[in-house]
């Protein structure tokens, strides 16, 4: 639990739109307002937003602070090296003249004049579009536990830059690796080892000698220390500029996102007139066992996941995944709704068909009700799930959807038993 009274809040988005974040700055509001008064309430905030946005006024009409406005040419999934991505780095205490420095280093590498093999970002734009083009569109992160989050940072720059115009990068993040002598990968992965020297890199180093041995291409990114996570923020951002050139799309809009938000709209809306949603769909596992027997070759299963971010359930999703690579030979990814929304709900709509689409909801127990608003966080949660399927649909893609009751553990290990 957080003492509101001693706790300074960032509320950050590029639009100053985004719903989650200013439904959050609603909730938490309130309560910094009841601990502290109407009158110092403010000063529990910051702001990180482009200028003239709607939540740099509320910043000035609420009394923020301070709002940290950021270059507004700087799209967002590429802002991590701006205010974005700096501001909450300086209050968890990173050193930030030495992140920058990193990344000052790959900056001056990659802009050099020389081939492109001395490249590294271009090298790595050039093979990752050519893999896309050879087939090998799962691009698969390897690394020790200690950095994987930077994994989902790479998996939303990639996807959501390049999934579109039915093409695009399908990175896989945080995969579980499979059980021993199990025959998981096919010939639509490439694989990148994220290797930290100071790491135990014990277990990721046998894993990729395996997947050497056997023939898949593998690139193994070298960092000293947690510092050059820096160089590689702008290794592969450029790549990823590149990777969209040889793709011959462009990496720097999402033509698809604004469905799915459409769609959460009208189900709202729907709330507000009738006091009740649209029944969700619910399958039994049948229908997810008929989808995945008559998966093929370069297909890939996306489970996406409007539960708690629990061991218990992390543990149950990474059974789910192992049982899929060994059984089906395809591909995982996972991401917590509504968060994957804004990573890869644009890969999974204007991407390529290969995507299998497995939505997990559960029982709301405790709801909470959003200060303002006319709708609770449930009530949300629920609208953006429906939506994002009935957007999923309409594009005809192969979807699953289970409800799984005040449990989401046990039926996802049920399910897992299942197949």
């Amino acid at each position: 639990m957080i003492d509101p009274a001693r706790t300074l809040f960032a509320i950050s988005s590029k639009s100053g739109t985004t719903t989650e974040p200013l439904t959050f700055y609603a909730y938490f509001r309130d309560l910094v307002e009841a601990a502290l008064g109407v009158e110092a309430a403010g000063d529990s905030f910051i702001a990180v937003t482009d200028p003239d946005t709607p939540l740099a006024i509320k910043a000035i009409e609420d009394n923020f602070r301070r709002a940290f406005l950021n270059n507004p040419d700087i799209g967002g999934r590429y802002s991590v090296l701006s205010y974005f991505g700096l501001a909450p780095a300086a209050l968890t205490g990173v050193d930030l003249d030495r992140l920058l420095a990193s990344a000052e280093r790959m900056q001056t590498r990659c802009l050099a004049d020389g081939p492109a093999s001395a490249n590294p970002g271009g090298w790595l734009g050039a093979t990752i579009g050519t893999m896309v083009k050879q087939g090998r569109d799962k691009l698969t992160l390897i690394s020790t536990d200690s950095i994987a989050p930077f994994g989902l940072w790479v998996e939303q720059l990639l996807a959501e830059s390049t999934g579109k115009d039915n093409t695009g990068v399908i990175p896989v993040a945080a995969e579980p690796p499979p059980d021993p002598g199990a025959n998981c990968y096919g010939d639509d992965r490439f694989f990148v080892q994220l290797r930290l020297a100071n790491d135990d890199n014990n277990v990721p180093d046998g894993l990729v000698g395996q997947l050497m041995a056997a023939g898949h291409p593998v690139a193994v990114l070298e960092l000293a220390d947690e510092y050059d996570l820096g160089a590689e923020f702008y290794r592969w951002e450029y790549a990823t500029a590149v990777a969209g050139h040889v793709l011959g799309i462009h990496p720097f809009d999402q033509p698809d996102v604004q469905g799915a938000k459409d769609r959460t709209i009208n189900v709202l809306e729907q709330w507000r007139r009738d006091g009740r949603q649209p029944a969700a769909r619910s399958d039994d596992t049948a229908n997810l066992a008929k989808l995945l027997e008559a998966s093929g070759s370069g297909d890939y299963l996306a489970i996406m996941a409007y539960l708690p971010d629990t061991d218990r359930i992390r543990e149950a999703v990474n059974d789910l995944r192992r049982r899929v690579m060994s059984k089906y030979q395809i591909a995982t990814t996972m991401g917590y709704g509504p968060r994957f929304l804004h990573s890869t709900g644009q890969l999974h709509k204007g991407g390529p068909a290969s995507g299998i689409f497995l939505q997990l909801t559960q029982d709301h127990q405790s709801d909470i009700a959003i200060p303002g608003w006319n709708f609770s966080f449930g009530v949300l949660a629920d609208a953006q799930a429906l939506g994002d399927l009935q957007a999923l649909e309409d594009l005809g893609g192969r979807t699953a959807s289970l409800h799984l009751g005040s449990d989401p553990a046990g039926g996802i290990k049920r399910l897992t038993d299942a197949l």
